[in-house]
């Protein structure tokens, strides 16, 4: 599976039990953060709380300038498994 597939598979099917927040992490470097996101086909919408330094508060980026997801939580890490993660 390629990156920008995997990220927009995470992103679809992201559960509701875990808050649609966090920090995404761009090829560019740059550190995003969104309390809630909208996708489209190539693209997600994401909504920040507080405008960065141009006044912006969303963000449209491409699955593929993705390269990190930072989740902010303090859920326990086996609250995830509803995401497709497993234990080693």
């Amino acid at each position: 599976m390629q990156s920008a597939e995997g990220w927009r598979s995470i992103l679809e099917n992201w559960p509701e039990v875990i808050p649609k927040q966090g920090i995404i992490v761009t090829n560019y470097q740059e550190s995003i953060p969104f309390q809630n996101f909208l996708l489209s086909t190539g693209v997600v919408l994401l909504e920040r709380d507080k405008p960065d330094s141009q006044g912006a508060r969303k963000v449209m980026l491409s699955y593929e300038a993705i390269s990190a997801i930072k989740l902010t939580d303090t859920m326990e890490l086996a609250r995830y498994q509803v995401m497709g993660f497993q234990p080693v």
